[in-house]
C-alpha cells in the first residue's frame, strides 16, 4: 500500500516496548485475526472460487465461495472469516461430488467476525475436499481507502457507479468469507462477479468468460494461475475501456492490459508509457516479473491505489508525484507517478514475496518504498536517486519500532516506508558492490517465489548475501526507535572512532572521509578505535550522507571517556 504523510498507520502497535509508553492492548477478536488458531492451523487452502452478485439499489453483495483444501491433520472444526456485518447462510460440505445429502449441510457458529464450522467427523489427513459457504451483506463502507478500506461504492465524474475494493489490514473477510491470514495463500482461483450489464468487471488475472444474463446482469468470469494473498483479490467495477499492449521481458513476452473510465482513454495511453521502461528497471534489479501468466494490468480506481496482484488499482489522477506533490521535497519525486512505480514495485515485494504476519510488513513497504529510489537511478541517474530517499527522510516519525506484534493483526510503525527503504539503502552500502546486491534481491525472488516468509528469513538472506551479519543493523532500525551515533574525534591526522547506540554490541560500518573527497569504510564498535586521515586537512571530515545516523564530534579526552560510561 502507499505512504499516507499524515496520520499514517495512527494506532499501530510496536513490537518492543518503549520507556514509559502506554503497552497495546489487543482483543480476542484480535487473535482470532491474527493467530493461526487450532482451527486453521489443521488445513491449507488449494483454491478459492469466488462468486459474487453486487447489488448498486442497497450497496450489498451475495454469492458463495468453494473453498479447496487439503487436510494437513485430523480436525472437526474450521474456522472461516467473514466481517460483521456480512452472513454467512450456509455451509455446504462437497456440493460438487453430486452425493448432496442432510449430512452435507454443516452446522457453524459466531464469534464476531470469525465462524466455525462444525464437521460431523474428523476430516481425514491427506485428503482433498471442498467447502461451499454462501453468504450476503452489506459490507463495510471504505471510509478513507485504501488506508481506512473497505467497499469503496463512488461515482465517476459523469455520475455514474464506479465500485472497488481495498482491504489491506482490515482484511478480505471484510467483503468474502476466506481463511483471512497472510500465510495461507490459494494456489489458483477463480472470482465470478455479475453486475449489471452496462458495467464491466475487472479483477485479478486474465478475463475468461463474459456471460450475458438473463436478468439483465453479465457475470465476468476472471482466472489466477498463481497463489495470490487474499487482500489483493479485487473488485472494479465501471465504465472501462481496455487497450493493450506487450512487454518484451526476461521471461518472453508480457501482456499489457490498461482498464481506465472511457473519457480517460487517450490521456492514460500517454501518461502509461512509464510502464515498459518501469518494468524493465524492476526486472533488472529484482528479477523477472512474477506473474506473466497472469498479465500485467493497471486498473483506474475511485481510491488512490493499491497493489492488488496482477490489477494495480491507480488513482492518482494521470498526475506526477504522488497526488501532484512531491515527497521528497527535492523536485525529483515529480518527475514520475508515484503510485504506478510505488505499486507495481508491490508486485515483487508483496505480493510474489508475501510476509506470513502483517507484524513483518516491512518485507512489503521497505523494498517498495526502495523500489522508488532504484526507479530513479535506473530513469535519471544515483545522484537524483539518492537526493530523492534523503529528502523523504524528513517523513521518517521514529514513533514506534517498524516490526509490529506478532499473530495480532498488528502492524508497525509507517517508519516501514522511508525509514525501511533508507535501511535497504545504507544495506547496500555496505555490500559495497551491485552485482552481489543485486543478486541478493534476485535471489530472494527466486527463492521465496510465490511463497510466504517470516522477516527472520529475509534477514538472515540478506545477511548472507552480504557476507557479515546484520543483525544488530536490524535490531537498530526495525526494532528500535533511536538512531545510532557516531561518535569521533580527531588529533593530528589520527581518527578515534565508536558507535554509541540502545543496540548492545552495535557494529554497522559506516562510509567516512579519511581522504580527501574518498570515502571509505570504517568499522566502528562500542570502544574507541582508531585510523589515519591520509592527505586532507581534518575540517573536511565527513560522513557518507546515505548513512542515517548521528554524528557527535567529542572535543576532549574527557568526553571520548565520559561517553564509554553511558
Amino acid at each position: 500500500m502507499m505512504v499516507l504523510i499524515t496520520a499514517l498507520h495512527a494506532g499501530a502497535q510496536q513490537n518492543t516496548p518503549l520507556k514509559g509508553a502506554q503497552q497495546p492492548h489487543f482483543t480476542h477478536a484480535d487473535t482470532l485475526r491474527g493467530t493461526i488458531t487450532p482451527q486453521r492451523a489443521w488445513w491449507d487452502v488449494v483454491a478459492y472460487d469466488l462468486h459474487v452478485n453486487v447489488h448498486l439499489e442497497d450497496s450489498t453483495l451475495s454469492g458463495y465461495n468453494t473453498i479447496t483444501y487439503e487436510v494437513l491433520s485430523p480436525d472437526s472444526m474450521m474456522q472461516i472469516d467473514l466481517q460483521e456485518p456480512m452472513e454467512i447462510d450456509s455451509v455446504i460440505l462437497d456440493i460438487d461430488s453430486l452425493k448432496i445429502t442432510t449430512h452435507s449441510k454443516l452446522d457453524f457458529t459466531r464469534d464476531g467476525n470469525a465462524f466455525f464450522i462444525q464437521f460431523n467427523k474428523a476430516e481425514k489427513k491427506g485428503t482433498t475436499r471442498k467447502l461451499t459457504v454462501y453468504y450476503h451483506g452489506q459490507p463495510r463502507k471504505a471510509v478513507n481507502a485504501p488506508w481506512d478500506g473497505g467497499v469503496v461504492w463512488a461515482r465517476d465524474s459523469l455520475g455514474r457507479p464506479w465500485i472497488a475494493t481495498a482491504c489491506q489490514g482490515l482484511g478480505a473477510s471484510v467483503w468474502w468469507p476466506n481463511k483471512d491470514h497472510q500465510s495461507d495463500e490459494p494456489e489458483y482461483m477463480t472470482i465470478n462477479v455479475t453486475v449489471p450489464q452496462d458495467l464491466i468487471n475487472v479483477s485479478n488475472g486474465r478475463l475468461k468468460l463474459k456471460i450475458p444474463n438473463k436478468d439483465s446482469t453479465v457475470t465476468y468470469v476472471w482466472t489466477v494461475n498463481s497463489p495470490i494473498n487474499n487482500y489483493d483479490v479485487a473488485l472494479n467495477i465501471g465504465h472501462y475501456k481496455e487497450f493493450k499492449d506487450t512487454y518484451a521481458g526476461v521471461a518472453g513476452k508480457l501482456d499489457l492490459d490498461y482498464w481506465v473510465l472511457d473519457y480517460n482513454l487517450d490521456k492514460a495511453r500517454k501518461h502509461f508509457e512509464v510502464v515498459k521502461p518501469m518494468l524493465g528497471c524492476f526486472e533488472f534489479w529484482f528479477g523477472k516479473y512474477p506473474f506473466y501468466k497472469d498479465s500485467y494490468k493497471l486498473v483506474e480506481t475511485p481510491h488512490l491505489g493499491m497493489e492488488h496482484q496482477s490489477a494495480v488499482a491507480y488513482g492518482n489522477k494521470y498526475q506526477m508525484g504522488y497526488k501532484g506533490r512531491d515527497l521528497s521535497g527535492t523536485g525529483v519525486g515529480l518527475k514520475w507517478d508515484f503510485i504506478i512505480v510505488h505499486e507495481s514495485g508491490h508486485e515483487w515485494f508483496g505480493n510474489n514475496i508475501t510476509s506470513k504476519d502483517i507484524a513483518d510488513m516491512w518485507v512489503h513497504e521497505s523494498f517498495t518504498n526502495y523500489s522508488e529510489t532504484l526507479f530513479t537511478e535506473c530513469m535519471y541517474g544515483p545522484e537524483e536517486a539518492e537526493k530523492y530517499l534523503i529528502g523523504c527522510r524528513k517523513n521518517i516519525k521514529n514513533d514506534i519500532p517498524i516490526i509490529g506484534h506478532y499473530g495480532v493483526n498488528s502492524e508497525g510503525s509507517g517508519d516501514m516506508y522511508y525509514k525501511g527503504g533508507t535501511m535497504l539503502h545504507m544495506i547496500r552500502k555496505i555490500f559495497d558492490n551491485d552485482d552481489r546486491f543485486r543478486w541478493m534481491l534476485h535471489t530472494l525472488n527466486t527463492d521465496y517465489y510465490h511463497k510466504t516468509v517470516t522477516g527472520a528469513q529475509v534477514e538472515r538472506h540478506i545477511s548472507q548475501h552480504a557476507g557479515r551479519d546484520l543483525s544488530k543493523v536490524f535490531d537498530q532500525y526495525l526494532r528500535d526507535t533511536t538512531l545510532p551515533e557516531l561518535q569521533y574525534r580527531i588529533v593530528g591526522q589520527v581518527l578515534y572512532f565508536r558507535w554509541s547506540s540502545d543496540i548492545k554490541n552495535f557494529d554497522m560500518p559506516v562510509k567516512v572521509t579519511v581522504g580527501i573527497n574518498n570515502y571509505q569504510f570504517i568499522y566502528p564498535g562500542p570502544l574507541w578505535a582508531t585510523t589515519n586521515l591520509s592527505y586532507m586537512d581534518p575540517k573536511y571530515f565527513k560522513v557518507d550522507p546515505a548513512f542515517y545516523i548521528k554524528v557527535k564530534e567529542m572535543k576532549t579526552v574527557k568526553e571520548m571517556k565520559d561517553a564509554l560510561k553511558k
